[in-house]
C-alpha cells in the first residue's frame, strides 16, 4: 500500500511539474520577440490580427490581384450567402474547441483533455467581414506583396483538400454567426501547438513581429501595443 501511494504521489508530482513548467514557459517565452523582416518593398496590403478572447484569426482582403479567397472559401458556404464582404478571417484550431467552445464559459473538460493531448481533429474557421475596426482585440499591419504571398501560402497549406484540390467544408450548425464556416484542416492541436501558436507562426511566415512561441492571444498582441 505504501509503495502504491509513493507511485501515485510521484505521478501527481510529475503532472504538477509539467503544468507549472508550461505556465512558466507560456508566460516567459512570449516576452521574447521575433523582429519583423523588411524585404524592402512597399507595404501595400492590409492584414489584421483579431481575437475573440479565445481564438486568434489572421484577417486578409477577400480579393486582390494576388488572391481571391471567395473562390476557395465560397460565399455560398456561409448562412447569409451575401457577397459584399471585404475581409476574411482565418484561424486554425482544434475542431472540438471550435464547434463546442465559442467562449471559455462553454469549455468542457472532455474537450480540453482531447485538445491538450493530441486526441482530436483540427479545423479552419473562416469568417467574412465587411469592415474591420482596430482596438485592443484587433490590430492592423501593412505588409508587402511578397510578404502577403508568403502569408497566403502558409494559410492555404493548413487546409485539408479533397481529391480535386478543394477545401473541405465541415457541415455543421455550430457556426458563430451567419458569416462564417468551418473546413477540415491538417495537423493536430495540443497544449504545445494551439490556435494562437498557429497565428503567431503565420505572422512569422509573413515576416512580421511575433513571439518566439506562445499558446495565448496575449503573447501575440503584446508585440502590437
Amino acid at each position: 500500500m505504501k509503495m502504491i501511494l509513493m507511485y501515485v504521489l510521484k505521478f501527481v508530482g510529475v503532472i504538477l511539474g509539467i503544468v507549472i513548467l508550461y505556465i512558466v514557459l507560456g508566460l516567459t517565452l512570449p516576452l521574447i520577440s521575433v523582429s519583423a523582416k523588411d524585404d524592402g518593398q512597399e507595404k501595400v496590403v492590409p492584414v489584421y490580427i483579431y481575437t475573440n478572447g479565445v481564438h486568434t484569426d489572421i484577417v486578409m482582403p477577400v480579393k486582390n490581384d494576388l488572391q481571391d479567397w471567395s473562390r476557395k472559401i465560397p460565399f455560398e458556404n456561409i448562412k447569409s450567402k451575401k457577397t459584399d464582404y471585404n475581409y476574411i478571417g482565418v484561424g486554425w484550431g482544434d475542431k472540438g474547441f471550435y464547434l463546442d467552445t465559442p467562449t471559455w464559459a462553454d469549455l468542457k473538460f472532455s474537450t480540453a483533455v482531447k485538445a491538450a493531448f493530441w486526441m482530436s481533429e483540427s479545423a479552419m474557421h473562416c469568417t467574412y467581414y465587411r469592415t474591420m475596426k482596430e482596438g485592443e482585440d484587433c490590430k492592423m499591419i501593412m505588409i508587402s506583396r511578397n510578404q502577403y504571398k508568403n502569408l497566403v501560402k502558409f494559410v492555404e497549406d493548413k487546409f485539408d483538400r479533397d481529391q480535386n484540390g478543394r477545401f473541405i467544408l465541415i457541415p455543421t450548425n455550430a457556426v458563430y454567426d451567419d458569416n462564417d464556416a468551418f473546413y477540415d484542416a491538417k495537423g493536430t492541436y495540443s497544449f504545445l501547438y494551439t490556435c494562437n501558436t498557429w497565428s503567431n507562426d503565420a505572422l512569422k511566415a509573413a515576416g512580421q513581429k511575433a513571439a518566439l512561441w506562445t499558446p495565448t492571444d496575449f503573447g501575440i498582441f503584446r508585440h502590437y501595443k
